[in-house]
């Protein structure tokens, strides 16, 4: 297996679980302020388990299913979700979107607990809160897991990306003790969209049959094709509106 395919394996894991990481964290750090931390941790610990069992169920099932099936799919599927991702980035980048504000959006969610914190069933709403939000994000998380890892074997290199991650997250969540507002995360969404676009793209071409030239090492060239073709489109973009507003001043 080339190193180039188990670096990439692991920077994109890496990259997209630390952007879910950071969105799940801002609010279970709003619960374990404001309410209580037992809730906080015992909805988080119960989200984990449920993505445990998940992945244990879910998780072995892959291996059943041909190679070449499995590849197209997943390839397919990561296209999807890569392109997803790189819209709104895109979106964001030129300003069509507001950039997403973590510092924001822990206020909000922390004002929102206040409200119910007189409420009899504040502990038990505070920890629905923090399940809901590891669980989504989490969901995202294993996805990208299994898929970014298990055409080629991988995923336990794709899992080590993840938990970097998580752990990542955790320590500078623990020494900060605020919501990680200053994490580039339009940028980080970028980044994610190109290479989940990229491996996509790569192993839709193997579940199709196609032979790629060098191999492994074609993934750096689609990579840099789908790169300068993003960034090409948000320049044009970004133009086009800027001529948009000039057109728009009196």
């Amino acid at each position: 297996m080339a190193l180039t395919t188990i670096l990439s394996t692991i920077t994109a894991s890496f990259l997209a679980s630390f952007v879910e990481v950071v969105e799940a964290f801002t609010i279970v750090l709003a619960v374990g302020i404001t309410q209580s931390w037992r809730a906080a941790l015992t909805g988080t610990a119960l989200a984990l388990a449920l993505l445990t069992v998940l992945v244990l169920l879910f998780g072995p099932l892959l291996t059943s299913v041909p190679l070449v099936l499995l590849q197209f799919i997943i390839g397919s599927l990561l296209i999807l979700f890569g392109m997803r991702w790189l819209r709104k980035a895109i979106l964001r980048s030129i300003g069509v979107l507001a950039l997403r504000d973590e510092a924001k959006n822990f206020a909000k969610e922390t004002a929102e607990l206040e409200r119910h914190k007189q409420d009899r069933r504040a502990d038990y709403l505070a920890g629905l809160a923090a399940f809901k939000a590891v669980l989504l994000e989490g969901t995202e998380v294993v996805f990208i897991v299994i898929a970014v890892g298990s055409t080629h074997g991988l995923t336990l290199y794709a899992g080590v990306g993840a938990l970097v991650a998580f752990l990542l997250v955790l320590l500078i969540g623990l020494i900060v003790h605020k919501p990680l507002s200053r994490v580039p995360e339009n940028g980080l969404k970028y980044a994610v969209g190109l290479m989940l676009t990229s491996f996509g793209i790569f192993w839709t071409g193997e579940g199709l049959g196609t032979d790629w030239p060098g191999g492994d090492l074609s993934l750096l060239v689609i990579f840099a094709v789908v790169t300068a073709t993003a960034l090409a489109l948000t320049q044009l973009l970004r133009a086009d509106r800027a001529s948009v507003r000039q057109g728009l001043t009196p």
